[in-house]
């Protein structure tokens, strides 16, 4: 479906070097600080930045080649941008109408009316809710096979958030084939929604992982600087001291379980692997 492959592109200090694939009816999320590359990344996959190097594949095709038609099958949200704040929904229908051959007029209508959003009222008058629904109805709107979906849920309540997210669960539901790219800065939006996972940090891919696996596998070892001393650290990605101890991270949960007894283990979350990836130190 998609796949970045070593993509480079410099902007002055900062140089964003990754790559990344997206299978088939996946859902994968995109971690990272602000500023980390996350838009930036998103910009390239859409070809609205040139590359310095590497490639990028979009239904098995060069980004850049991607016919007309090809491209109606994209559904993106983007932070910075979306329809003038003058329109109306009635406006912006007309103009999917013309935009998208596959415009799903009857959805687009129910789920308007799921979230009671007004059709002659201008955007600009709409809630921060309002319009993050919206951005995310027009990308799904159109039977999208690739939804490219940078924060999505920014800003939003927990309510709003959750509304989304079930808009994105019921749609890939419904369109089986179909698949996500989504990065968010809220951890519990990830954990419930991605099949696997990547973090960028300054620019690299740091880490990937599978979700389930991620939950199930990965913990925070917390112990004693004697301790720490003791460990064994064969299965052990990075620790970092603390005031008066020593935390871990590991992938291997269940193995320190039954070999460190006197340890303290806390379960793995996205925002602990993202804390230790970032601030630790590998042994």
């Amino acid at each position: 479906m998609l796949e970045v492959k070593e993509v480079q592109k410099r902007y002055g200090t900062f140089e964003l070097e990754c790559s990344l694939t997206i299978l088939d009816g996946q859902i994968t999320g995109l971690i990272g600080q602000n500023g980390a590359g996350k838009s930036t990344l998103f910009k390239a996959i859409l070809d609205l930045i040139t590359l310095d190097s590497g490639s990028i594949q979009i239904f098995g095709k060069e980004h850049h080649e991607l016919s007309g038609k090809e491209k109606e099958k994209l559904g993106v949200v983007l932070s910075d941008s979306g329809f003038s704040a003058y329109l109306t929904v009635r406006d912006i229908i007309a103009i999917l109408k013309n935009m998208y051959s596959n415009f799903d007029l009857s959805y687009f209508q129910k789920q308007m009316q799921r979230f009671q959003l007004p059709y002659d009222q201008k955007i600009k008058e709409f809630s921060t809710g309002m319009k993050a629904k919206l951005k995310v109805l027009i990308a799904l709107s159109h039977h999208a096979k690739l939804l490219i979906l940078d924060e999505p849920t920014a800003g939003l309540d927990v309510i709003a958030r959750d509304e989304i997210l079930d808009l994105l669960r019921d749609y890939m539901e419904d369109e089986n084939d179909a698949s996500i790219l989504i990065s968010s800065h809220i951890a519990e939006d990830l954990e419930s929604l991605c099949d696997d996972l990547y973090m960028i940090h300054e620019g690299k891919m740091i880490f990937h992982e599978d979700t389930d696996v991620l939950l199930s596998d990965y913990a925070i070892l917390k112990m004693s600087e004697e301790q720490f001393k003791k460990l064994d650290t064969q299965y052990i990605l990075k620790a970092c001291k603390e005031a008066y101890s020593y935390a871990c991270l590991t992938n291997q949960k269940q193995y320190y379980m039954e070999n460190e007894p006197g340890i303290t283990i806390e379960k793995g979350t996205i925002d602990a692997v993202i804390t230790m990836m970032i601030r630790g130190y590998s042994l």
